[in-house]
């Protein structure tokens, strides 16, 4: 399959890349690879194109390494990414700040720009502008596009996307919700109304993307009014390491009576909280079997983690006041049944009656698991968030 046309979408983190090449209007797959432990002894590269494999383990010491053995595995595939006719590479980037909110062509002033959001995410833009400023070095030639994970929050209204702290300090230091995951909320909800047969402006949804991050959003014909995750991506669900939603004041004290420090605090809310915190375990298949097999550390951080779920969608009910249909995506909401299943139980006043042979029964694609007679659709649709970036940084250099 030709590489004219195509999308090479970039997913850069700080000692993996992970990337795929597809044709944005079909969908289609070209390529899909993985590199891991950049910058270690141990890194590692798989490619897999035209039903082959290529492998390498080897030295990569740095994200300019990994992205040259990226496309020399295309040129062993028979795939020559600098002389095709490549319509971008869109690269994943997660904190726009106020700055971007669509995507975005990179030049020396974008890149300025996410630099200096590096203190709003620190462990993610700094390593995503790795990937960019790499790629522009690899395929001088190729239009690269940002984008961002803040984009479809963007334009949050002012009372979801307020802080109430000192209205000063919060403009000065550029404080306010900003939400994440974006891409996938923006291409989950456009996926659920089109299985419903209906326009995203005609309903409401509840989008759930549960993944080891996770994320809830309140979307009202097609725009979001809320999202759990806030300044930074650590806000909002419990998460597989990181926390969610914590008593503030929890940092000022432990501050004062552990010893930690503020990096400490940071590193054990962001790394080594959530479910890993509460059990030991961020896998939820581990946890699930934990559960069964009557662990009580398990059983507590799966409860804890349901308790949080039905808070949220409690309060988007309220936030709604309509609500069309309930969409679980991600690693998590595609494929545990149990969540679902416990997230939504004893809601049918609400209109939300789930089909248990439906929830268990697993199919390709989007479906439906809630009863005939629910008023609430609820949905499982798998989220493409690589398929998303191809399309939008294909439709941006289309236009220009």
């Amino acid at each position: 399959m030709s590489a004219d046309g195509a999308v090479l979408v970039l997913n850069s983190g700080s000692s993996s890349l992970k990337y795929q090449l597809l044709h944005p209007d079909s969908g289609d797959k070209i390529a899909v690879g993985m590199v891991d432990q950049i910058g270690s002894v141990g890194a590692s590269a798989e490619h897999q194109q035209a039903g082959r494999t290529w492998r390498h383990v080897g030295d990569l010491p740095d994200h300019h390494a990994a992205l040259t053995q990226a496309l020399a595995f295309f040129t062993d595939a028979g795939t020559h990414l600098a002389d095709s006719d490549m319509l971008a590479v869109g690269h994943r980037t997660v904190h726009g700040g106020q700055s971007f909110s669509a995507p975005t062509l990179v030049d020396d002033t974008v890149i300025g720009e996410i630099d200096r959001l590096a203190s709003l995410a620190p462990l993610h833009n700094p390593v995503n502008l790795m990937g960019i400023r790499a790629m522009r070095e690899l395929l001088p030639d190729v239009p690269a596009v940002c984008v961002f994970d803040t984009a479809f929050f963007h334009d949050l209204p002012a009372r979801a996307a307020t802080y109430a702290i000192d209205r000063s300090v919060a403009a000065t230091h550029h404080i306010r919700r900003y939400g994440f995951h974006g891409t996938s909320h923006e291409y989950v909800s456009g996926a659920a109304a089109d299985f419903l047969g209906v326009s995203t402006g005609q309903i409401n949804q509840i989008v759930l993307h549960l993944g080891n991050g996770a994320s809830a959003s309140a979307i009202r014909g097609g725009r979001p009014v809320d999202t759990t995750m806030g300044l930074t991506p650590l806000e909002g669900l419990v998460m597989g390491t990181r926390s969610g939603d914590i008593d503030p004041a929890i940092v000022m004290y432990l501050r004062r009576v552990s010893g930690m420090d503020i990096d400490d605090i940071d590193r054990m809310l962001n790394s080594a909280s959530g479910l890993k915190g509460l059990c030991g375990e961020n896998d939820f298949r581990a946890i699930t079997d934990l559960v069964e097999a009557g662990d009580p550390d398990a059983r507590l951080a799966y409860d804890v983690y349901i308790h949080r779920l039905r808070r949220y969608l409690g309060a988007y009910l309220i936030e709604l006041g309509r609500v069309d249909a309930i969409v679980f995506t991600a690693g998590v909401g595609e494929n545990a049944a149990a969540v679902r299943r416990d997230a939504l139980a004893d809601l049918q006043r609400f209109g939300i009656v789930l089909d248990d042979e439906r929830n268990t029964t697993r199919i390709p694609g989007a479906r439906r698991i809630s009863s005939d007679d629910s008023e609430v659709s609820v949905l499982v649709v798998p989220t493409n968030e690589e398929l998303a970036i191809a399309r939008q940084a294909a439709a941006l250099v289309r236009a220009g």
